[in-house]
C-alpha cells in the first residue's frame, strides 16, 4: 500500500507549522497499539461485513471548528500512515492534519490520485472512486485505501454481500452511503485485480469492504 517519494504537491498540501499547544496525542504505546489496530483492520478486511471494534485507546477528536473524526479513523491512520504514504482529507481538518504529520510523518495531499489513504467524512459528496489510484495489474497493492465515515453500521438499508471471507451471503446495513458509490464500485469490477479497498467507520468500529466483495443493493 505504501509508495515512496511522494510528490512535491503532496508535501506542500500538508506543509505548515504544527501547533504543539493543541496537538492531539497519539498512541500511548506506539508499537503495541499500532499492531493491535493493524490486526483489527486485517480482521475486518478478511471478513467483509463484520463489525470490528478498534481495541485501543486514542483521544477522540471533538472540535467546534471541525467535523467529528471517529476514533476508528484516527487510530487506523495512526497505525498505517508513514512518511511515504500521502493522506487525503476530504475536508480541512487542521487538528487531524497536524496529528498525522507529527505522529506519523505522513504528508497530507489534496490530490486524490496521489493519496495512499483517504479519510472521507461526507460520503454523500465524496470524490468519485475512479479519481483515486486503482493500482496496476502488476502492482494492485498500490491502490488507495478509503476510510469512509458513515451515520451507522447497522441502521441502513440492507445490502447483500458475497465473496471471499463470506460464507454464502451476508446482509450488511451501512447507513449514509449514496447509491452512486455502489454504482461506481460495481463499474470497477471489470478492472480487478485493480480497485480500492474501503472501510466504513463509525465511532470506534469499522466494517471492511475489499475490492473482492460483490454487493447487491436493493
Amino acid at each position: 500500500m505504501q509508495r515512496n517519494n511522494p510528490s512535491a504537491g503532496a508535501r506542500e498540501a500538508g506543509a505548515g507549522s504544527i501547533d504543539l499547544a493543541t496537538l492531539t496525542p497519539g498512541f500511548t504505546d506506539t508499537i503495541h497499539d499500532s499492531q493491535g489496530v493493524f490486526r483489527s483492520l486485517l480482521d475486518a478486511l478478511s471478513r467483509p461485513g463484520k463489525i470490528v471494534s478498534i481495541d485501543t485507546v486514542v483521544p477522540v477528536f471533538a472540535s467546534e471548528h471541525e467535523p467529528h473524526v471517529p476514533l476508528a479513523a484516527y487510530a487506523a491512520l495512526l497505525a498505517l500512515a508513514d512518511y511515504s504514504t500521502p493522506v487525503l482529507l476530504q475536508h480541512p481538518h487542521r487538528s487531524l492534519s497536524d496529528a498525522l504529520r507529527f505522529h506519523t510523518g505522513a504528508p497530507v495531499t489534496a490530490d486524490c490520485s496521489e493519496a495512499v489513504f483517504a479519510y472521507l467524512d461526507d460520503a454523500g459528496s465524496m470524490p468519485s472512486i475512479d479519481e483515486f489510484s486503482l493500482g496496476e495489474p502488476e502492482t494492485p497493492e498500490t491502490a488507495a485505501m478509503l476510510f469512509i465515515r458513515v451515520d451507522s453500521l447497522t441502521g441502513g438499508a440492507p445490502a447483500t454481500w458475497r465473496g471471499p471471507g463470506i460464507r454464502d451471503a451476508q446482509t450488511v446495513c451501512v447507513e449514509g452511503v449514496p447509491d452512486s458509490f455502489w454504482r461506481e464500485r460495481a463499474q470497477l469490477a471489470s478492472e480487478f485485480p485493480c480497485g480500492v479497498d474501503c472501510y466504513f467507520v463509525h465511532g470506534g468500529s469499522v466494517i471492511g469492504l475489499p475490492r473482492t466483495t460483490h454487493v447487491e443493493v436493493a
